[in-house]
C-alpha cells in the first residue's frame, strides 16, 4: 500500500510569513537591521551545510527489501557490506538492496546478525555505492545538529533534521514474531524524525560523519501506542563499527562487550497479577548464576541494587553492566529472599 502523504509545507510558510507580516504592521519603510541580516546569513549558511551533507552522505544510503519488510542500510566499505538494523531482516528469505540516490536493485545476502545489538550485514555483488565516513559517537553532545537518510514508509532518500537530544539512553523494544527484541545501551536520543522504513538508515553529523544507525521511535502507550513525535532513537557509531567488523571479519560476534548472568528467564506476575520479577527458567552450566547457586525456579528481583520486575528490565540493568564486573543479586526462592554476588559474564556472539 502506498502511503498518504500531506503536503503541509504551504501552510506553514503562510504562518511564517503572516507572523512576519504582523511584526512590521505600521511601517512604511523598515530597512533590514544588522540582526535581521545576520540572521539570515546564519539560515543561509546552514542550509548550505545541510544541502553539501546531503549530496554526500545520500549516495551511501540505500533502500534494503526483504520478502518479509522494508528498511535501510548504510554502505560499510568498499567490499560492498552493508550495515542495517537486524530486525529489518528477520525471517527474510530474499533482500534487495537499491541505492536511496537512485539505481537498479542489487541481490544481497545475510553476512551475519547479532540481534541484541539490532545490527546485522548484508553483501551485495556488483558494484555498491561508495561507503560512508563513521564518526566516534563517543563525542556527541547533546544540542548537536544531525540529519536523518533513510528509506521511510517507502519514500526513499529521504531525510529529516533534528538535534541529539540525549546521549547515553538505554533503551528497548519488545519481542515480536520476527524479532526476539532487544535492549541498547548508550543509544542516541534524536528529534530528528524517524518513521517505519527509516531503520537501518544514517544518523549523520554536519561533517558528513555517521553517528548512528536509527532503529525506533518512541510510542506513547497513552494514546494507544501512536509514535511519540520527536522522539527517535540510533545504535550508536562506536557500536556500529565494532559489532559490524566482527560481523564482516568472521561471521558471527567474537566479543560482544555485553554482560550476561548465564539463564533464560521469563516474567513472572505477583498476587496482584502485576509483573514481579524475572523467573529463572534455565540456568547455564558453568555460567556466572550456576556459580553463585542460582537455580531453575528462583525469581530474580534486583542486580546491582536496581529493581527487576520483568525480563526486559533485567536486560535493561545487564546492558548497563560490563562483563567481569561483581553485582549483588537479589533472589526469590518459594517466599525466601537472599542476595548472592555474581561475577557477570560476556553474551555469547552466536
Amino acid at each position: 500500500m502506498r502511503p498518504t502523504v500531506h503536503y503541509q509545507v504551504a501552510t506553514a510558510v503562510a504562518v511564517v510569513l503572516l507572523g512576519a507580516a504582523c511584526t512590521s504592521a505600521g511601517s512604511t519603510s523598515q530597512q533590514p537591521t544588522a540582526t535581521s541580516t545576520a540572521t539570515i546569513a546564519g539560515g543561509a549558511a546552514i542550509e548550505g551545510t545541510f544541502e553539501q551533507v546531503v549530496r554526500q552522505v545520500l549516495p551511501s544510503v540505500v533502500r534494503i527489501s526483504t520478502d518479509k519488510a522494508l528498511g535501510s542500510g548504510v554502505v560499510f566499505d568498499d567490499h560492498g557490506d552493508i550495515v542495517t538494523n537486524a530486525h529489518v531482516l528477520a525471517g527474510a528469505v530474499t533482500v534487495q538492496v537499491s541505492p536511496a540516490s537512485g539505481g537498479a536493485p542489487l541481490s544481497g545476502q545475510l553476512l551475519g546478525a547479532y540481534p541484541p545489538d539490532d545490527l546485522a550485514v548484508v553483501r551485495v555483488a556488483g558494484a555498491a555505492p561508495p561507503p560512508a565516513r563513521f564518526a566516534d559517537s563517543g563525542k556527541l553532545v547533546v544540542g548537536q545538529l544531525v540529519l536523518a537518510m533513510g528509506n521511510p514508509l517507502g519514500l526513499t532518500g529521504s531525510v529529516t533534521e533534528g538535534i541529539v537530544s540525549a546521549v547515553g539512553r538505554t533503551v528497548s523494544f519488545p519481542a515480536s514474531p520476527n524479532s526476539p527484541g532487544t535492549t541498547i545501551a548508550d543509544a542516541i536520543q534524536t528529534s530528528a524524525a524517524i518513521n517505519p522504513g527509516n531503520s537501518g538508515g544514517a544518523l549523520v553529523d554536519t561533517s558528513g560523519q555517521v553517528v548512528g544507525i536509527p532503529t525506533m521511535a518512541a510510542t506513547d502507550p497513552e494514546f494507544g501506542g501512536s509514535a511519540a513525535p520527536g522522539i527517535g532513537f540510533a545504535i550508536p557509531s562506536n557500536t556500529v563499527t565494532d559489532i559490524a567488523g566482527q560481523l564482516v571479519r568472521d561471521g558471527k560476534v567474537t566479543d560482544s562487550h555485553r554482560a550476561a548472568l548465564g539463564v533464560a528467564v521469563e516474567t513472572v506476575a505477583g498476587r496482584d497479577g502485576k509483573p514481579a520479577g524475572a523467573g529463572v527458567v534455565r540456568v547455564d552450566p558453568g555460567g556466572p548464576a550456576d556459580k553463585a547457586g542460582i537455580k531453575a525456579g528462583d525469581v530474580i528481583t534486583a542486580v546491582g541494587g536496581m529493581p527487576v520486575t520483568d525480563t526486559g528490565s533485567l536486560a535493561a540493568v545487564l546492558a548497563r553492566s560490563k562483563p567481569g564486573d561483581t553485582v549483588p543479586v537479589q533472589v526469590n526462592r518459594v517466599g525466601t529472599t537472599s542476595t548472592v554476588q555474581v561475577t557477570l559474564g560476556q553474551l555469547a556472539g552466536g
